[in-house]
């Protein structure tokens, strides 16, 4: 995955000369995301800054503003948290403030999630925040094709993306098809056709998913697994299409339970599918708490394929409402 969105940032630096890249340890690449991109491109649109957030999205808002495109890289997700003034407050309001003069094309990149004994001030999934703005995009891949579509849609779109490396599926191999290949936001995926209960589930979630999707199919059960790709524009339509077809939704998401993307998924359910729905729509989310540092107590509260397995089958054996 992280080779595929090197390669999409190399071709879209290629194709516009107006984007650069600038952030914490872009040039050496902590990551492998932006390797190589300082020596073909050089120090003008590559490089590192300051450890400072706050100055960082700033930066990223007055050079949208004055005509150029550029991408930001934090590194954690959890750095947003710093450089959140300008993200809430400017990138997300500006459009609007200005009556559309002023556009945005800003892209942050993170990498974010658990999984990696990485401890808590580098492990959260800071997306319901970014959801609640209205103001911004919210991409989240699953897999290689994916991010790199996402990532060139990223860089095109006029209006600020969020865009979030599952921090730890980064050097995962996987597909990658050839061309100027896009991923347009707001379309969810079917990532394996069921017709016994739908599995939505977000980026890293999905190969959990997949996993429990097999263990259930050993007993006879059929789950659709969707990846709604980006959660900010949500396909909301993709989600009740799959659920028409099986009747029953769990949400996977590794954001802590209250308010996350589960949650909102949840109730869009509830709002605009309550007629199709045979049982509760259940959630498989990370407790309300930090994600704790030892391996052995992060796996405690992390999202698993038996306990999505588990889920799905309490699901099925619930009476149905209809």
């Amino acid at each position: 995955m992280i080779q595929a969105i090197n390669d999409a940032m190399f071709e879209e630096m290629e194709r516009d000369p107006r984007i650069v890249l600038f952030g914490e340890d872009v040039e050496i690449s902590m990551f492998g995301d932006t390797k190589g991109l300082r020596e073909r491109f050089g120090p003008d649109r590559v490089r590192d800054t300051p450890i400072c957030e706050a100055l960082l999205t700033g930066m990223a808002v007055g050079m949208a503003a004055a005509g150029w495109r550029p991408v930001l890289h934090m590194m954690f997700a959890n750095f947003m948290y710093t450089g959140f003034d300008a993200i809430a407050n400017q990138m997300a309001k500006l459009r609007l403030m200005t009556g559309g003069q002023m556009k945005l094309p800003i892209t942050i990149m993170a990498g974010f999630g658990g999984g990696r004994s990485t401890a808590a001030q580098h492990s959260d999934c800071p997306y319901p925040l970014f959801m609640n703005l209205g103001g911004v995009h919210v991409a989240v891949p699953s897999n290689a094709g994916d991010a790199k579509g996402l990532f060139k849609s990223a860089v095109r779109s006029d209006d600020p993306v969020i865009f979030l490396e599952p921090g730890g599926r980064g050097g995962e191999m996987g597909e990658v098809p050839d061309g100027d290949h896009l991923v347009p936001f707001g379309r969810a995926s079917v990532r394996r056709s069921g017709i016994d209960v739908t599995i939505v589930a977000i980026s890293a979630m999905v190969k959990l998913a997949e996993q429990a999707a097999k263990q259930l199919a050993q007993d006879g059960i059929e789950a659709e697994i969707l990846d709604p790709r980006t959660l900010v524009p949500l396909d909301e339509d993709g989600i009740l299409a799959s659920l028409s077809r099986t009747g029953r939704l769990v949400v996977v998401d590794e954001a802590r339970d209250r308010c996350s993307a589960a949650s909102q998924i949840a109730a869009v359910a509830a709002d605009r599918g309550f007629a199709m729905l045979k049982g509760p729509v259940r959630r498989v989310t990370v407790p309300d708490v930090c994600m704790p540092y030892a391996p052995v107590l992060e796996r405690s509260v992390y999202p698993n394929a038996e306990r999505i397995a588990d889920v799905v089958r309490e699901l099925l054996n619930c009476r149905d409402y209809q």
